[in-house]
């Protein structure tokens, strides 16, 4: 059964896509980062490569010849073809096409209300599909 967590309050939420996609990596998980668009696609692309000087993400775009041997995979919502469903992050405001293929869904929701009024709507869907939820603050990087 799929979970999914929550990180609500994130000051920068690319920064913590970063920072958990890394803790993921190195406990030797794949996953999948749906952004929503292609030029936040090329920002995580580049922040996964300067985002801790001296250590390495490997990661590509979504299409890549080297997608089904590359851990972390870089995609843009919409998209629904993955080399694999280990993890999923989600930084768009849309449901991910196939979550429940997923071990795990991470959505990662910054302050405004933009953002959260979207991840409600998401939650609710989560929700109704049965999956475990669970809710954390990133600010304080507690439990909800």
């Amino acid at each position: 059964m799929t979970s999914v967590q929550f990180y609500h309050n994130a000051g920068d939420p690319l920064a913590l896509a970063c920072e958990l996609i890394g803790k993921a990596h190195h406990g030797g998980r794949k996953a999948i980062v749906i952004n929503p668009n292609a030029a936040a696609a090329q920002r995580l692309d580049h922040q996964l490569w300067t985002a801790e000087p001296g250590s390495f993400i490997p990661h590509v775009m979504n299409g890549s010849p080297l997608a089904a041997e590359t851990p972390i995979i870089i995609g843009i919502a919409g998209e629904t073809q993955w080399p694999h469903t280990d993890l999923l992050f989600n930084l768009a405001a849309e449901i991910p096409s196939g979550c429940e293929r997923f071990r795990m869904v991470i959505e990662i929701i910054g302050r405004t209300e933009a953002e959260r009024q979207p991840a409600r709507m998401r939650w609710m869907h989560y929700k109704q599909q049965q999956f475990l939820l669970k809710a954390f603050d990133a600010e304080h990087r507690i439990a909800l």
